[in-house]
């Protein structure tokens, strides 16, 4: 049936040549009518063959067979024991902050301490599970955030700081570490833009007590959507789980679930204490839970796209170190390196201006010849009108200073080398332009 999918396309391709067109890895780079995408799915016909296939072929439509052996390959690659994939890096955030916080007997109002600058569902599961956030500031060396902060806000509620690395590059990990060891709080791994990132040999999340992981188009592998809680404490992702299926206690997956005994033996059993009677085990609710699952077509790419991610983290790492070159040639920008014990698996190419107005200029110039650019997420995630009651930005000097200093450009593996060379010839254009061709910054115009 693959051979089938796969003939069909290419006979598709000889009527349409433009068929998949949300595909950013253009082989035929044409400057002049192309965009360079900061990022996007690296993905070929492999990808929508195993789509077709699910869909016609698959015998589950919602998360079953194939979402439970991605779920397993993607545990075995990075080195875990337990994975649940749902819906989105978000909500893998959601249901791991629930699951930890049941786990460990968690209060409200305990405290987890997390850096003003991020994206923003970083922030929100900790509230939303009814834990208040503590915020610290970044350091300017690499934009992570500030270690010595991190010491100084610990309390006797802090139970726990969740780590999400800057576009995947690892500050000190040794030292978090020894932190959280030290005042017996839990190292909690936002991981979704730093998949495949190491320190000392050891990805990012072995030191976690879970990590989560996010396959949105933009990054390190794409299934459409979707997201991973991961954990080598069973209990945990089986609460993650849990929480991430309507709260059910069942733990069938995949095929299990056509059991009539369950998995447990016992599916139809006294499970209701204080109801004198036998209950289906799949309509036991042990929590108060989400519907947050993925479509098992998303593990059938999630399990094709593992086999080409030691090409997406070797070609991210060789393009960020190209495209910051280039970009670190322009006087007054600082393009972030990567420490001595690290091997970045670069989400993106973090550049810093000396001013708001170079970044305002450059972005500009950059846009206007198709080359994408990015904030570095929220910045200081204080001073948006959904979080500004959770802290005074104030307080945060430097993560105030992101959105008028800092940008980043994409180094996906769908840069190609033509792109490269374009980004390149724009650059020097923008080296080399005369003041009377000087943008005037957006805020400036009449």
């Amino acid at each position: 049936m693959y051979q089938l999918i796969s003939n069909f396309i290419e006979s598709v391709k000889e009527i349409d040549k433009d068929i998949f067109p949300f595909l950013a890895n253009k082989k035929n780079f044409n400057s002049e009518v192309d965009s360079v995408y900061y990022s996007g799915p690296y993905w070929d016909d492999e990808e929508i063959v195993e789509m077709i296939h699910s869909i016609t072929k698959g015998k589950w439509l919602s998360s079953g067979e194939k979402v439970h052996k991605f779920e397993k390959q993607f545990s075995k690659k990075f080195g875990f024991n337990h994975s649940v994939m749902v819906n989105s890096g978000s909500s893998a955030n959601l249901v791991m902050i629930a699951a930890l916080k049941k786990y460990f007997g968690w209060n409200d109002g305990d405290e987890i301490i997390v850096c003003a600058c991020g994206f923003a569902t970083t922030v929100a599961p900790i509230v939303q599970n009814n834990l208040k956030p503590v915020f610290v500031d970044i350091d300017w060396s690499d934009l992570n955030w500030d270690l010595d902060q991190i010491e100084s806000k610990i309390s006797n509620k802090t139970v726990a700081v969740i780590s999400s690395p800057v576009l995947g590059n690892p500050y000190d990990i040794d030292r978090i570490v020894e932190i959280c060891k030290k005042n017996n709080i839990s190292l909690i791994a936002d991981n979704c833009d730093s998949l495949g990132s190491k320190w000392n040999g050891e990805y990012l999340t072995d030191f976690a007590v879970a990590a989560s992981c996010s396959f949105y188009p933009a990054h390190h592998i794409c299934t459409v959507e979707g997201g991973m809680v991961s954990s080598n404490i069973k209990e945990v992702v089986d609460l993650a789980r849990s929480f991430a299926w309507w709260g059910r206690d069942c733990y069938c997956v995949g095929q299990q679930n056509l059991l009539s005994c369950g998995t447990c033996g016992k599916r139809f059993d006294n499970w209701l204490e204080g109801y004198d009677g036998i209950v289906d085990h799949k309509y036991i609710f042990s929590n108060m839970g989400y519907n947050l699952k993925p479509l098992d077509l998303q593990g059938g790419l999630g399990s094709v796209q593992l086999t080409k991610f030691e090409d997406i983290h070797r070609i991210r790492r060789e393009n960020k170190q190209l495209i910051g070159n280039i970009i670190e040639s322009i006087p007054g920008i600082r393009v972030v390196g990567e420490k001595e014990n690290a091997e970045t698996s670069w989400f993106g190419v973090p550049i810093i201006c000396d001013s708001k107005e170079l970044k305002e200029t450059l972005v500009e110039f950059l846009e206007k010849n198709k080359i994408q650019t990015r904030n570095y997420f929220a910045g200081n995630i204080l001073l948006h009108p959904g979080y500004k009651d959770l802290d005074d930005a104030a307080k945060y000097p430097n993560a105030n200073q992101v959105l008028n200093k800092v940008f980043f450009l994409g180094c996906s593996p769908t840069i190609n080398k033509s792109m490269i060379e374009h980004i390149s010839n724009v650059v020097e254009k923008y080296k080399n332009r005369g003041d009377e061709k000087k943008y005037i910054p957006f805020h400036h115009r009449v």
